[in-house]
Formats: structure tokens, sequence, C-alpha cells
């Protein structure tokens, strides 16, 4: 546990106790800190100024109180900044990606925050950009680029960007001959766009009051938003709606989804206005994507069974389930994570025995290969294509120990060209540093596996701090990447260490399903394994680990805080997602709905209340000797609500049976991604990693 001298006396903001009760299922809570959330929080989402001022008073109190508690380690802070700043090459640019007589990319300028696009002539030619985000983001506290797409005869740039950090994203349309945009601007919506075959216009999700992207519009150009006519419209607020198109420009996709269900409709590209057809009807639990193949689609699909996925074919004529066609069987165990169709080719992404792995096979002969990597852990990206045509496919690849390699790979001769390295220009010799991949034992005998980075010659007696990652939900896998900022703390002898526990994809389909719903505890019960499996194997001990995540991530902090307090050194919570039952109630909030799937719906169900109720990070806060804590939040952020946080600290500073400071960071101009540009988001980096130095006595420069 950490010295109580690591922090100074400041007296923390005691928030006012108000005692609200709700009943459900005949089970009554009380909750003392509801006052915190604001009855307008629509539209303090859109603008911050119109919190209620007792809140904001508040929320600015706790920024007082970590600022005074963090003093001491601003130059720590700034010496991290300048650390991370510098592994990061400021003028970097992408591999441009070919399309047409053009080749398209994005690069920075030195100083810059925010990406610039331009375009050059495929054979070579002089650079133009297109959007340059620094210039767009002067004089706004928040700046986000949301999709950016050129029109089919590359005339016309469709580009999104959200000022507030709210995600209601407006879209607008630029003359790429001239480098203005029209007076047209279309308002809230989910953050891009798809052209029509013709680029007469562009459909796109509309966002409501509630956040929830349930609408379908299409956009001519040249008129005025009112008139934008509604394509499809989901009446299901469990669902979310979202548009998309092909690379032969001849479909576009409405794809309806929750967590485990999805729906498709389609419509011609070159006819805007024709009514979309729907391809197969939903049935909960069965997902399918679909993927342009020319005359068929290729269909992944988890249906009849198929857990890991299989893929199946259709012709584009009429793709109903009766007309699928299997290709690549289910084989239990290889989790299909993508399929990308070519004119030649069609390549899958999977995952087998916990690590990715790209696998081309040939349309005509039907002989697949796969391209092989050498390193223990690792991870893959197929990195898209503007063109179908083509035999070239590409692809990156990092470890937590080798920098990010773009590679275009020709899928006919199988060579592959390396395109980029990552650079780090202040250096990084991969030979100084040492990756693992570990397995713990889960309380119920399932195997959990870490990846793990050191610096090579450590001395792994139990001494070492750890800085341990978990997330575990809605299937996603945390990759054994490279990451240059956990350099900073691995060059101060820290183990990284990244924790796959169930709630992702990391071992297959079943992994998520079994760290979901009422296996939900199965998350929190692998991470706190990992952690003892660390301590055992002598990488570190129990008052040296830092546990972090973010969102559900921060949810699984809240929760192995209350669960095994004694276990961790300190946690840092980033928008932790803490409130888990109050927000599952209430189905005015944005995420609500669809999220019922993955936790449960305790409205309907007193067998799911209790299963939340029982691990809930807000409702298990108790008198524990809790260790230091800092959650990171943001004001408009409509993903992880800003009260959530907020009451979690003021609970915990309530009920805590230790000195251990609770800090509350909270960001007043930014939502769930945090600040916005590079740097400012490394800043913040900057501060969690002083955080983590501090708790384990290696703040010193």
């Amino acid at each position: 546990m950490a010295k109580k001298s690591i922090f100074s006396k400041a007296k923390p903001p005691l928030a006012v106790e108000r005692r609200v009760e709700d009943t459900r299922h005949g089970i009554t809570r009380v909750d003392e800190f509801a006052w915190m959330r604001a009855d307008n929080w629509q539209e303090v989402f859109r603008d911050p100024s119109v919190l209620d001022p007792e809140i904001r008073t508040h929320l600015e109190a706790e920024n007082a109180y970590q600022a005074k508690l963090m003093r001491d380690t601003r130059a720590l802070q700034k010496a991290l900044f300048a650390e991370m700043k510098g592994r990061i090459k400021e003028d970097d640019s992408s591999v441009p990606m070919e399309d047409g007589p053009f080749a398209y990319g994005t690069s920075y300028v030195t100083g810059g925050q925010q990406p610039r696009y331009f375009r050059k002539p495929r054979k070579g030619g002089k650079e133009e950009i297109i959007l340059d985000g620094d210039k767009e983001a002067r004089k706004k506290p928040y700046f986000r680029i949301g999709g950016v797409g050129h029109s089919n005869d590359h005339k016309s740039l469709l580009w999104a960007f959200d000022d507030k950090g709210s995600e209601f994203f407006a879209l607008r349309v630029r003359d790429l001959a001239t480098g203005k945009d029209s007076p047209e601007t279309v308002s809230d919506t989910g953050g891009g766009g798809t052209w029509d075959a013709n680029d007469n216009g562009f459909f796109y999700t509309r966002v409501d009051a509630n956040h929830r992207p349930s609408k379908i519009f299409y956009h001519a150009l040249g008129t005025p938003e009112s008139e934008d006519r509604l394509v499809y419209e989901e009446k299901d607020p469990g669902y979310f709606a979202s548009v998309g198109g092909t690379r032969r420009n001849d479909w576009i996709m409405i794809s309806v989804n929750d967590h485990e269900t999805t729906e498709y409709r389609l419509l011609d590209a070159r006819k805007p206005s024709s009514k979309p057809r729907l391809v197969v009807r939903r049935k909960t639990g069965v997902q399918y994507d679909l993927e342009e193949g020319g005359d068929i689609f290729f269909i992944l699909t988890n249906a009849d069974g198929a857990k890991d996925f299989k893929i199946m074919t259709a012709p584009v004529e009429d793709p109903i389930q009766a007309n699928w066609k299997e290709l690549i069987p289910h084989e239990p165990g290889r989790l299909i994570l993508s399929v990308t169709g070519f004119a030649n080719f069609m390549v899958r992404l999977e995952r087998k025995d916990g690590l990715p792995r790209i696998v081309i096979r040939d349309r005509a002969s039907g002989e697949e290969h796969t391209i092989a990597f050498d390193e223990e852990a690792y991870s893959l990206g197929l990195g898209g294509s503007y063109e179908y045509d083509t035999d070239t496919l590409r692809f990156t690849y990092s470890s937590m120990t080798t920098p990010t390699q773009v590679f275009d790979y020709d899928m006919r001769t199988r060579k592959r060209k390396l395109r980029k390295t990552q650079e780090v220009p202040s250096g990084h010799k991969i030979r100084d540093y040492v990756t693992r991949r570990l397995m713990a034992t889960a309380p119920d005998g399932v195997q959990v596996p870490v990846s793990i980075l050191h610096r090579r010659g450590l001395k792994l007696d139990g001494s070492a701090p750890c800085l341990l990652y978990g997330y575990g939900a809605y299937g996603m896998s945390i990759p054994a990447s490279f990451n240059t900022n956990a350099l900073s703390l691995v060059d101060r002898g820290f183990v990284y260490a990244i924790a796959h526990v169930r709630g992702g994809k990391d071992r297959g389909y079943q992994w998520y399903e079994d760290g979901k719903r009422d296996k939900k505890e199965n998350t929190f019960h692998d991470f706190i394994a990992v952690a003892k499996h660390l301590v055992t194997e002598k990488f570190t001990s129990h008052d040296r680990i830092v546990a972090q995540g973010g969102s559900a991530g921060g949810m699984l902090m809240g929760a192995i805080a209350n669960m095994a307090p004694d276990a961790f050194g300190a946690i840092i919570a980033e928008v932790p997602f803490v409130d888990v039952l109050t927000t599952m109630l209430d189905d005015t909030l944005p995420l609500t709905p669809p999220e019922w799937p993955e936790w449960g719906n305790p409205i309907k169900s007193k067998k799911d209340y209790k299963t939340i109720a029982a691990y809930s990070p807000y409702d298990n806060v108790a008198g524990h000797p809790y260790p230091p804590i800092l959650a990171v939040a943001g004001l408009t952020d409509p993903r992880v609500t800003y009260w959530e946080p907020a009451k979690w600290v003021a609970r915990l500073r309530a009920r805590k049976m230790s000195d251990n400071p609770v800090l509350l960071k909270i960001n007043m101009d930014a939502g769930h991604a945090g600040a916005s540009g590079r740097f400012s988001r490394l800043e913040e980096v900057a501060f969690n990693y002083a955080f983590a130095l501090k708790t384990t006595g290696k703040a010193e420069l």
C-alpha cells in the first residue's frame, strides 16, 4: 500500500449528500449523489456553459484538489511529455493509398496538433493539401476530424468535425478545385457520409437528441439540410443504424446492429432514390457482415452455431439466406475477424491460438496461403484499400518491441514490400527490450494470456513496479502492439503488462461470451489472477502494481478496487463506466438500450438487476482500505457520462477506510476520447504516468 507521505494533506472536496431512493423488483437502492446528473445533460453535451453552477463548482473543486496533490509532479509531467513527444516524428506522413489518378494520405507538420489530408498524382508529382486540420481547429478549445472521403470523380471532399467533444459531427463538402467549402452544412451526424455512385449527394447517419444513430438520410448537393430525404429509420432504440459503400461504387449498405445481432439493407448506389431491400431479417444472436465480391457477396456470419464464424457467399441479385453457400467452414478455436474481397482474391484476418494471422485465398483456384511472422506476440492489421481490382494488399505489423511497419503485399507473387517503419526520433533499440507471453491461472482453472514488456536486464525479484492494463468487454481484444508512450515507464524500471481477460475475443468468441452478462465477474477474477501471477513470478509486488483501464476497462478498475484493494498499489480509471446499474436502468441515455445484450436488462429482469448490482463498482463501494485512485473524465462524454466518475469518487471518498487519496481529473472541454490534439493527448498520458510513478516511489526526474 502506498505510504501516506506520498501525497500532501490537502483537504478534498466533500460532496453534499442528498438521499434519493429507487425501488425496482422490490429492491430499494439509495443514491446520495444522484444530484450530480444534470437534468439538462443533452444541452450540456452541446454547450458545456449551461451546466448547473452547483455541479460546475464541485467539478472545478475536484480539479483544484487533484492539481494540488499532483503539483509536485509538474516537472516530471513535463519531462514525460517531452520524452513521449520526442518519440513522435512530428512531420510524420502516412503511405499514400492509390485510387484512380491520385494517391491519398495524411501528414502532420512540426508542432501541429491535427492531421492534414493530402493527395498527389498517382505516378508522382506535387502534393496538394486538401484539408488542414490545424487551420480548421484554430481558436477552438476542442476539435476533432471525423470521416474524410473524396468523391468518386475526385472533385469533392466530404468531411466531418466535432468541436465540442460530444460526438455530434457536422458534415461539410469541399470543392477540391478551389479548396473552399460549400455553404451547406449537415449537422448532428454520426461522423461521416457515403457518396452515391454519381457524386450527386451522400448518405449519412443522423444522431438524435439522446445521441442515438437511428436514422439514415440522403443529402442532395446544393439543397438545404431541411430537405434531406429519410432513407431508413430504426424504431428499436436497442439498435444502431449506420451506412457505408463499396469500393466498386455499386452498393449502399445500411447496417443495423447491437452487440450480438445484425441486419443489412441494400440499395443501388447509382439509384439513390431507390428503396432499400432487406437481406436477412434480424434474429437475436445472429451476426452477419456483407463484403463486396463483384457478382457475389462474401458473408461473414455466426449463423447455424458457427460461434467463431464462417464465410458464406451469395449472389448479389438475391442474397437471401436461402441462397447462401459455404466457402470457409466454421473451425472451433479459429476466430475469423474480418473478410476483404478483391477482384481475384479474398483476404481474411483471423485469430488462432491467441495470435492474429492473414490468410489469402485465390478466388479462381481456391488455393490459400498464410503470411507468416516469427515473434512470440505481435499485432496485425489490414490497411484497407480504395481499389477493388488490385493484387496489392496493405497490412501493418508491430509487437511490443517492434515499431509499426507498413507492408504492401503482392497476393499473386507473395512478395512483401516494406513501405514504412515507424520512426522513433529519440531512438529505439529493439534489443534493449524483452517481450514475453505468459499464462495466469484464473480461479476456475482457465489460462489467461498476459503480454509483458520490460527492459533487458531488469532484475525480476519482485522489486519492479508494474503498470497492468486491462479492458475485457464487447469482444474487443487488446493487441500486443508497439506503444511508444509505455517506454517512458519501462525505461524507468517498470514492467508493462496487458491482461487479456475474458470479455474480449483474445481466445475466440467463447472468450467473449464467458466475460459478459451473468459471467461478467470472470473478467474481474481474471485480472486479479494476472496480478497475483505477476507477483508469484517475481515480476513485481502487489503494492507496486498500478492497474489501468478505460471506459468498460474503467469498470474493471472499479470492480477490482472493491474485490481486491490489497492486490494493487494504485488504480487509474479513465472515463470509467462505474455506475453500471443506474445507467442500465435509464433508457433515456444514449447507449443504454444497445448495451442490454452486453450487460443485461435490469428494467425487465430481476435476475439481471441482481447480477449487475453484485458487481457494479458504484453500488459496491464499501469501507475498504482502497489504494490511491485516479479517475479521469470528460464533461461532454456521451458514452460514459461525467456524473458516473464524479459520483464514484465522491462515494469512495466518503466510505473508504484508508488515508490514500481519490482524485478526479475532469476535462471541461472534451468528451470520451479526451483531448483532441495529438500533443494535448500526450499531456494527459503524462499526467496519468506521473501518478503511476508517484504512487510507486519512482517520481524522481
